[in-house]
């Protein structure tokens, strides 16, 4: 065979070669016209390779991605002969008009280019709807939790006037039914009330907000309310309780978030447990913490173990119908543990009782003065009664903390929002500002920042500022300290959580 028999029959061999690629072949030369161009391109865009043969190849490409087309052009043009560019893509004008988009493989070989592109047009769409989910379903995750914010909030406004009307209530002489109705709207409201915060702490979780805090805390400090709650509820079903090992000590660490697990599980404990009792123990090993919560309820079996910790979980259908409950709790002292780096495990025999075990591991604090009670009442003056600014616009929150403060002999100047409330302190003088967070006209936050400039402008002395709000995030605090206020005391108010707050700020 001769050597231009055997050119001829190679030359033969790439035409065919082109005539069968599915791929879109392309050979130009250095100044961007087309020398050979494959079938593929008249039957995926419409264009016959004659026809494209001596036209510049980017007459095609679509003028938006022109520029970055040129600056793959160019790349290319300056590689070594074995140096190829991959994966750029661009959209090509089929015949018709429309646009596809092609991924290109392209090499330099002396002073031509060979180029190989394939249709990606139906992935790349689906990448980019892909991408548009993610951004709608992270946009529709920061609106479901603000809504349920806002909607907390909300809740939360009513929510304080019960709690804290009934506690206003109950330090008034009540026969036997009405305390016990009283207590029935008391429980029924701090049962509302964790729901709410069930409810906002899964937003926050699910949407990354939920900051953990790190300061020194005193462990008895933090568990001594949630542990005589729950003695009182398990006393009230008769039920045995008793809490095994030492709660001193400081540690550095979000002690409102470990008080809240050992709550859940305590809470959990007496709901699920008939007869017999409930038993927390506490150890401590340098900075290791660990709580085990022990009853002798109803259990549950290994099947139901695996998922016990997921959300909205229950161990079975009837559980819900017989306990209530929404199946969070559990959801939130896991995600609440692991944010700790810490472990939770839960072992269990039905029909015999249940045991959650916590382990955390913080470092220790320095050491502090012992923890003191909740003051029953303010300051003792008796030069003069205490002088409040009151600063709410719910006339039920209103009333609450008037209630309050009126069992103190405290002078009470009432106001509806923040504007109002730099009227009155330009008018008068008072012992402490109690200033709710959001109100109409001027929220809390704005009125502080004014009233601590006018404090400077007349160089008066700092009056202490209490923020009330249903607010009850970190950052909300934070925003708190920042506008210049003293204290954020969370709502609902009751009398012990207020008279506490004006304690601290005035005392």
């Amino acid at each position: 065979m001769t050597q231009t028999t055997t050119h001829a029959t190679l030359a033969e061999d790439i035409s065919a070669f082109f005539d069968v690629s599915l791929d879109l072949l392309i050979i130009r030369d250095i100044e961007g016209r087309v020398l050979k161009a494959s079938r593929s391109w008249h039957a995926k865009l419409g264009h016959r390779p004659e026809d494209m043969e001596g036209q510049k190849l980017l007459r095609l490409v679509h003028p938006e991605d022109m520029p970055g087309t040129l600056h793959s052009v160019i790349e290319v043009e300056n590689r070594k002969d074995d140096d190829a560019v991959m994966g750029f893509t661009n959209r090509y004008r089929h015949a018709d008009g429309h646009y596809l988009t092609l991924e290109w493989r392209a090499q330099r070989l002396g002073d031509r280019i060979y180029g190989v592109a394939r249709d990606v047009t139906e992935r790349v769409a689906a990448e980019r709807a892909l991408v548009e989910a993610k951004a709608a379903a992270e946009a529709a995750n920061r609106a479901k939790t603000d809504f349920l914010a806002n909607i907390s909030h909300e809740i939360r406004t009513p929510l304080n006037g019960v709690i804290g009307i009934v506690d206003a209530l109950t330090r008034t002489p009540l026969n036997p039914d009405q305390a016990e109705m009283v207590g029935l709207i008391r429980d029924s409201g701090a049962t509302l009330e964790r729901l709410v915060s069930d409810f906002l702490d899964i937003a926050k979780i699910e949407a990354g907000q939920l900051h953990l805090e790190h300061r020194p805390f005193d462990l008895d400090q933090v568990l001594r309310p949630c542990i005589e709650i729950m003695r009182h509820r398990a006393e009230e079903k008769g039920l045995a309780f008793q809490v095994v090992g030492d709660t001193a000590g400081r540690y550095l660490g979000d002690g409102t978030r470990i008080g809240q697990v050992v709550g859940n599980l305590l809470s959990n404990a007496i709901k699920f447990t008939e007869t017999g009792g409930v038993t927390l123990r506490i150890a401590a090993e340098e900075a290791r913490l660990t709580f085990e919560v022990e009853d002798t309820g109803i259990g549950f079996d290994a099947d139901h173990a695996a998922g016990l910790f997921a959300r909205f979980h229950q161990a079975d259908a009837t559980i819900s119908r017989r306990f209530g409950g929404t199946g969070l709790g559990l959801s939130i002292c896991r995600s609440l543990v692991e944010m700790m780096d810490g472990e939770i495990s839960a072992h269990s025999t039905p029909g015999a009782g249940s045991r959650f075990v916590v382990a955390l591991t913080l470092p220790r604090a320095e050491p502090d003065e012992a923890p003191r009670d909740l003051p029953a009442a303010l300051p003792d003056r008796a030069d003069a009664p205490l002088r409040v600014l009151l600063v709410e616009d719910h006339p039920t929150n209103q009333r609450v903390a008037q209630l309050i403060l009126a069992t103190q002999g405290a002078q009470v100047v009432t106001v509806d929002d923040g504007l109002d409330a730099i009227d009155a302190f330009k008018a008068g003088t008072f012992d402490v500002v109690l200033m709710d967070m959001q109100m109409p006209r001027m929220d809390g936050l704005t009125a502080t920042r004014a009233i601590r400039d006018l404090e400077a402008e007349r160089g008066a002395l700092r009056t202490p500022i209490i923020m009330l709000s249903a607010n009850a995030l970190t950052a909300h605090r934070e925003q708190t300290l920042a506008a210049g206020a003293d204290l954020h005391v969370s709502k609902p108010i009751t009398a012990a959580n207020l008279l506490a707050g004006i304690q601290a700020a005035v005392g």
